[in-house]
Formats: C-alpha cells, structure tokens, sequence
C-alpha cells in the first residue's frame, strides 16, 4: 500500500476524494508499481502546496478547473528554482498531466489548460554496459562480502538473474517460489511479469538456473510457493538496495565505476547480446519493452561498446 502525505489531508481536504479515487485508478487499472505510484503522489502533491502560496488559499477542485498556463508555467518555474534538474520537472509535470487528464477522462472536471505546457528538454543517455570480464568477475566475487554463506549464494542468483536474462531488479525480487520453474517441462523457461504486469518469456541458461538452485539449497528459510523467491536476513521479501549495496562493495573491489549498478547487468545483457548478433526484436522482446525505440538505443550502445574494447585492446590502437 502506497503511503499518504499526512499534510495533504490535513490541509487539502476538499481534493482528497478525487486525489485517493486517482491513486486508486493508478495502482488498480494502470498497475503502476509502489514506487511510481509513491512518486506521481509526491510530485502531485508538491503541485498542490505551490498552488496554496500561488492562489493564497487551499486549493479546491473548482480551482483546478480555472488554472490557466501561466500558472503552470509558474509551478515549473518554482521547481526549477527549488533546484529540480531537467528529469525531474519533466516527471513532476507527467505527474500533474496524469492527474489532469485522470480528471476529464472520468467527468470530475476539465482543464486542458496544461496541454499547452512543453515538457523541458532532457539530453538523452545511452545505457552504460558493463564490459563482458567485469561482469563476469561481479558474478564471481558476488558472494565475498556476505555475512553468511547462503546470503553470499543469494547475491549471486540475484546478480546472475539479471545479467543472464536481462531482468529489472523489480522484477527479479518481485519473482514468488512458483514462479521458478521446476526441472522438466518449461523448466528452461522464466515467466516475468514486467512493468504493468506485462508478462514475457525469458530463456534461463544454465548458469542462471544452477546459481538460483545453489541459492534454494542454502536458504535457510522454506521458499514457499505465494512466498518471496529472493529472501533477506529475516526471511522477508529481499530489499532491492541490499544488491544496490552488493554492487558498490563490487565496484569498490573491481574498480568499476559509479554506473555500474544492478541494472547496469541489464543494460550489459542486452549490449552483449548485440554484439553476438542478436536481433533488435528478439532482444525487444527478451527485456520486455514496449516500443522498438528504446531496444533501439542500444545499436548506438553498440558502437560506442565495440570502439571502447578496440581502444583498450588493439596492439596499434593507442599509437599517434
């Protein structure tokens, strides 16, 4: 359950219906994640405390029908001088136009008033692979820093699940007991369930399944089929930032640098597939996007890879 912003019931109360039916909407009919839907509350919710101080009262639905763009616009302007960076005024807008939009679409109230703002410009970044030898020795060394032997064999599974099926971290922890497959039939096969519970296939090498089966052996916790597949210390559902720490202590031992983090392996599962041969479709398909435009991306990653280890590794590369 997302948690709430206590000021806004205390402060806002008449936008309280419709801001809950919204989050509502989010989390049952768009299936948005916690997190997102954390973050659209919060982003919103700031909106809300910039029109109080911009009107010079509380906020009412009937307010929210008059905004014009220059109040929009002033609600950017104060974000931006809050020190938000370009991502972030683009995702507080997204936020307020879900709302907005969220409002015509069920007849609560129209305002398009917000259609005539432009999200700011955001300078597009490539993912940042990890090279093939660095990733396998963060497989490697995954285990070195645990307290426990079955913690050091979960990290592993974790890290390997990533780089081997090209899986979201959400994803991966999101996984319950049933979801591994059993030796036999499909017993190659993982089923994941991406963002907006979209589902996919993902193909499990070897390497993958016996780094999970490893994991399964030592767990000193019953891996209940409806229960968590990845567990932390206490038997809960494992906390994505306990691999988040996992890759730091790797970067710290291997040298990496600040972007490798766990998704990091998932941007490297799909630059190395490439570079293999594997086709923008299949690989698509292997990470669950949506649209061809994002995989897409990754041939320029490509390059950008491949000229990266002729530099480092060709006889004549460095000579004036």
């Amino acid at each position: 359950m997302t948690q709430q912003a206590p000021e806004f019931h205390l402060t806002y109360p008449a936008l309280r219906p419709l801001f809950e039916r919204w989050l509502d909407y989010l989390r049952v009919e768009r299936r948005v994640s916690d997190h997102t839907a954390a973050a659209y509350q919060r982003d919103v919710h700031s909106f809300f405390l910039f029109l109080a101080n911009h009107l010079g009262h509380a906020p009412a639905p009937r307010d929210l029908k008059t905004l014009t763009p220059v109040d929009f616009r002033a609600y950017l302007a104060k974000r931006r001088r809050d020190g938000l960076t370009a991502a972030s005024l683009a995702r507080n807008l997204s936020a307020v136009r879900a709302l907005f939009k969220f409002l015509r679409q069920n007849a609560i109230l129209e305002n398009d008033a917000i259609d005539a703002i432009s999200a700011p410009k955001l300078p597009r970044r490539l993912p940042r692979p990890i090279p093939e030898d660095k990733a396998r020795d963060s497989l490697a060394h995954a285990g070195d820093f645990a307290p426990e032997g079955w913690i050091g064999d979960r990290d592993i599974a974790v890290l390997t699940l990533l780089y081997g099926g090209g899986l979201r971290i959400s994803e991966a922890l999101g996984l319950n007991g049933r979801d591994w497959p059993e030796p036999g039939a499909n017993g190659d096969m993982l089923t994941v369930r991406g963002k907006r519970n979209k589902e996919r296939l993902v193909p499990l090498l070897p390497v993958v399944t016996q780094a999970v089966e490893a994991y399964r052996r030592s767990c000193p916790y019953g891996l209940l089929p409806d229960g968590p597949l990845f567990v932390g210390a206490r038997g809960g559902r494992l906390n994505a930032r306990m691999i988040q720490l996992s890759m730091e202590r790797l970067r710290a031992r291997l040298g990496l640098p600040p972007s490798a983090t766990p998704h990091a392996l998932r941007h490297s599962f799909a630059t190395h597939l490439l570079t293999k041969g594997g086709d923008l479709r299949t690989i698509q398909e292997l990470l669950g996007h949506a649209s061809l435009a994002t995989t897409q991306h990754y041939t320029e990653v490509d390059t950008a890879y491949l000229m990266d280890v002729y530099r480092n590794a060709h006889p004549r590369a460095r000579e004036e």
